[in-house]
């Protein structure tokens, strides 16, 4: 076998070692922040999801640049990437709008999971538990056993009052 390709290996071994140290050692400390806060559930996933895509992400491009990609044709790959991605944001503003508001409720917004929320309509309020805070949409489950499906550009729009 080249020396070369010998060290490429190596060099590649290494890289996804410490992408497994790091993951350990960065989801344990989110973890142990998580206790200290006292932190819902539900952000310590969504975080950690986040995390790991980062990790991965700069794995794949620590082991193309070791296999001997260049910068260059990574550079074509993510603006092009970008680009398609958005042009498919620009075709549904709409989606863009809830991605940015399940950003806002997950960061900045006095509703967690479990709260107990009306959503005050003009005809008709809705009443009912936060079961889940997605990217694009939030779950009610009503006193019924209904399960309500928002998007989450409209709880920013609509008043809420919290019980």
């Amino acid at each position: 076998m080249n020396i070369e390709i010998n060290h490429k290996i190596i060099f590649t071994i290494v890289v996804l070692l410490t992408l497994f140290i790091v993951q350990f050692i960065v989801i344990n400390s989110l973890k142990k922040i998580h206790q200290k806060f006292n932190l819902h559930k539900s952000r310590l996933a969504v975080i950690i999801k986040l995390t790991n895509v980062f990790l991965y992400a700069t794995t794949i491009v620590l082991i193309a640049f070791i296999w001997g990609v260049e910068e260059r044709q990574v550079l074509i790959y993510i603006s092009s990437f970008l680009t398609i991605l958005g042009i498919a944001f620009f075709a549904q503003w709409s989606i863009l709008s809830n991605i940015t508001a399940g950003l806002i409720l997950f960061i900045n917004y006095p509703v967690k999971i479990g709260s107990t929320i009306t959503i005050m309509e003009k005809d008709n309020d809705i009443t009912g538990e936060i079961t889940d805070i997605g990217i694009f949409f939030m779950t009610l489950n009503t006193q019924k056993k209904d399960s309500i499906v928002l998007p989450n550009s409209i709880i920013l729009q609509k008043m809420i009052r919290f019980k």
